[in-house]
Parts: structure tokens; sequence; C-alpha cells
């Protein structure tokens, strides 16, 4: 079959990103031509893609995602494809991936007139295309959390939902080689034997919660905070977060380390996953570094936070956050035996499935397009 995947954005350092490639693939290798939309592509082009830039000429965000919705049109109306697989909210959607949580749900919990802007307008149609009881849209989610505020705001049906289980890479898992990942990693930083480095993963610097962790850094006791160090890894720009840590006087034990692309190296050369987000649908990082072997300490406001609370690997800071509550915590956990607890979540990750999220999406999107084409999908 013929799949146009629309994504508005694709680089190698974002989790939406990284499933949506995954997917794609994995409906490659089943044999199906998959033509990509979108505005950019930053990145090598995995070979079968066929990769059609939209040129989306508006000066804000939400004016972009609306205008690359209408030149889209133009385009599907030329390939003629059999399905059309969304990575962000638009019209027309045969499968949407739900890589966020509800925009409605968001905006109930902020000041009203935010509800008004044109940014908010615009996002909400989009959403309220996907989610609305007359699409025929199937949406794949990953996180419970995400359905519930769905059906509150729009009254989704349930059977249009999708539940899938995560999907992180299995380089992701600790392996014969990572204590030479860690060795080496650690001696090109400098970092001491009695160091520790707290990591950070993920782009989008304030919803992430970039801020929380350089204060959490600052709260330390000063012999333990002058032995720890902070490394985000992630895309985007990092001069307020630069400022905040130079003004409590700790720059020099925070390093904003860019996208990367050895993340196991990363992850081995670590001794703790410090993840406060203020909004994370579900936290793939999460997982990843359970199966390295890091603890986690995280917000209740990621997804997959149950993940680390049932494993036994790591800490969630409750909601509403408290910076108190995740200083202390953070505090408790660098006293306690941090590679025991790592062993927790590395039993855990062995004993659930990890990894193939991109195999059942992919089922699913066959299994939608065929039965709206009439096409019989071989077993």
């Amino acid at each position: 079959m013929k799949l146009a995947f629309c994504i508005f954005k694709y680089s190698p350092f974002g989790g939406l990103q990284g499933d949506f490639l995954r997917i794609a693939a994995e409906c490659l290798r089943r044999g199906h031509e998959v033509i990509v939309y979108t505005r950019s592509w930053d990145g090598a082009v995995p070979e079968g893609l066929d990769i059609r830039l939209i040129k989306a000429g508006a000066v804000t965000n939400h004016g972009q995602a609306i205008a690359f919705y209408q030149q889209l049109q133009h385009e599907l109306q030329s390939s003629r494809p059999a399905g059309i697989i969304g990575f962000n909210r638009m019209p027309g959607l045969d499968v949407y991936f739900a890589g966020d949580n509800c925009l409605a749900e968001k905006a109930a919990n902020r000041f009203f007139y935010r509800t008004f802007n044109p940014r908010y307008r615009t996002y909400s149609y989009l959403e309220k295309a996907v989610f609305t009881p007359s699409a025929q849209t199937e949406i794949l989610y990953i996180a419970e959390p995400q359905k519930a505020g769905y059906i509150k705001h729009y009254s989704t049906q349930e059977q249009r939902f999708h539940l899938l289980p995560p999907g992180i890479p299995e380089d992701r898992q600790r392996s014969p080689e990572s204590a030479a990942l860690r060795e080496n990693l650690r001696k090109a930083e400098g970092i001491t034997a009695d160091e520790r480095v707290l990591i950070q993963i993920g782009s989008g610097f304030i919803t992430k919660g970039v801020d929380r962790s350089i204060r959490a850094l600052a709260a330390l006791p000063d012999k333990m905070r002058g032995k720890t160090r902070l490394w985000i890894a992630g895309k985007d720009n990092p001069g307020k977060f630069i400022n905040l840590a130079k003004r409590l006087g700790i720059d020099s034990q925070v390093a904003f380390l860019g996208g990367r692309s050895d993340i196991p190296a990363i992850l081995a050369g670590a001794d703790l996953m410090i993840h406060p987000a203020v909004n994370e649908s579900a936290g793939n990082v999460l997982l990843e570094a359970m199966a390295a072997g890091l603890p986690v300490l995280c917000t209740a406001a990621c997804g997959y936070s149950p993940y680390i609370e049932k494993s036994g690997d790591g800490r969630v800071i409750p909601e509403p956050f408290s910076q108190s509550a995740l200083n202390q915590e953070l505090l408790t956990m660098l006293n306690g035996d941090l590679p025991a607890i790592g062993e927790k979540g590395i039993a855990f990750a062995r004993q659930n499935d990890f990894y193939s999220r991109h195999i059942i999406a992919a089922d699913i999107i066959e299994k939608t397009i065929a039965a709206k084409a009439g096409i019989q999908i071989a077993v």
C-alpha cells in the first residue's frame, strides 16, 4: 500500500520523531511505499523513504501548521495514498499517533484568557478535527492519562483508541560494552571516581523542567553539590538556563551537550536520570534509563512515571509540583545505593515489553488502511 506519513518537523533528537521514524521503517520493511510530508528534515534520510518538503509560509508556528495542512491537501490529491498517518493533529487523518496530551485539558488548567488567543484557537481546531465523534480517525496513544483527557473534552468513542506498548531502541539496554563506554566517556569529560553525574535528556527545556533540575542541584549541601554534575542532552536554546546556573553559582557543574546520537554512552556514563517534566505524555527516556541501569527521579506529570514506582527504580514527585520535594528526593537518592536501585530497573525492563511499539503501531495502521481500501493483508 502507499502510505502518507505527515509530521511538521523531523530531527533525530525528539521522542515523537523517533517513534515516527521507527514506525515508518517498519512499514517499509513490510513492503509498503512510504511518502513523508514535512516542513523540514534534519538528519540522514533512511533508504526507501520518499521525503517531500512542504513550504508553509507563515511567521508563527500556528500559522505554519495551518499552511502545512492546506498545502498538504494539494499534495495528497496528486499522490493519492491509500492511507494518511499523522504525527501532528490535523483534519482528514486515517490514523493519528498521539504523542501529546490533550490541549483542551491543558487549557482548562491555565488562565482563562489564554484559550482565546490565535495560537490556541488554531491548535484547538486541529485537535478537534481528530477527536470529534464525527471523525473517522483511529488513535494510537502511548499512556492512559491521554485517553481520559480526550474523551472528557470531545466525547471521542472509546473503540477508536489503541494503546501502544513502549518503544525504546534496544541498544539502550545495559550490555557488555557499557562498562567501557562509561569509563571512556567519564575520562573524556574529566569525571573523577567520587563524582556523581545527573543526566537529563530531551528537547524542549522548559517543558522538560530543566530549570527545576538546575535548582535541585544548587540546593544540595555544599560538599555533595561540589561532587555532582548535571548533563543536559537535547536540542533547544540553553541561554536562559545557563544564566540561571550562573546566578546560582553552579555553571561550572552544568553542561549542555546539545542533541546527541551516542545516547547509550551518555546513559552508561551517568549515575542518575533526573526528569522533573512540567508536561510529558509518556517519557521514553525514563524507560531507556531503566533498561540501562540508571535510577530515575521524575515527576508524576510523566505518563510513564508509574513504571518507576512499580519497578522501584527511583522516586516520583507528586503533582502539584514542589521544588522542595524534588530537592529533598534528589538528596535522598544521592545518599542511597544508586547501583542497587538501578538493578531493579534492569530486572523490570527484562520482564516487560519496552520495545515493540513500532510493530504494534504498524499492525494497526495496516489493518485500518486495508479495511478502508478493501485490501486483504497477508498474515
